[in-house]
């Protein structure tokens, strides 16, 4: 079985805990990404911000995107998965905790992201399905 370095995306770009929520998005924009790691000064990885937290998390709320940083909404200790974990440990992590991208660390750095897209072209096609339903579910 595949391990999570052989299907992650290489050199995620993190945004600092003290960058506004603007440039985050101008960042997420300029990648053609949908969430970024957030990372402090000693660029440990201290959360995951998406474009749907910005918008239902600070817009949505009356906050104001130039003041608000991403720290601010970086909110208990992110899930993540290690770097030789397999793909289906990446499933079960994404599936039990309802997230559509995850973190890969090595040695406590961040090396990579798995998205579910990445795990749907490896996994058997009955597990994608489930990967994406469980996902997606309200709970």
């Amino acid at each position: 079985m595949a391990r999570a370095r052989d299907v992650m995306t290489l050199h995620p770009e993190c945004i600092k805990d003290s960058d506004t929520l603007q440039h985050a998005a101008q960042r997420m924009r300029d990648l053609d990404v949908g969430a970024l790691p957030i990372c402090g000064d000693d660029d440990r990885l201290i959360g995951m911000l998406t474009d749907r937290d910005i918008t239902v998390k600070c817009v949505a709320a009356g906050g104001d995107p130039s003041v608000v940083t991403a720290g601010d909404l970086a909110q208990g200790k992110p899930v993540t998965i290690g770097a030789d974990d397999d793909i289906e440990e990446a499933a079960s992590t994404m599936m039990s905790h309802q997230v559509r991208r995850l973190p890969v660390i090595d040695g406590g750095t961040l090396v990579g992201i798995i998205s579910q897209s990445d795990l749907a072209a490896v996994l058997p096609s009955r597990k994608v399905g489930q990967l994406l339903e469980e996902i997606s579910e309200n709970k």
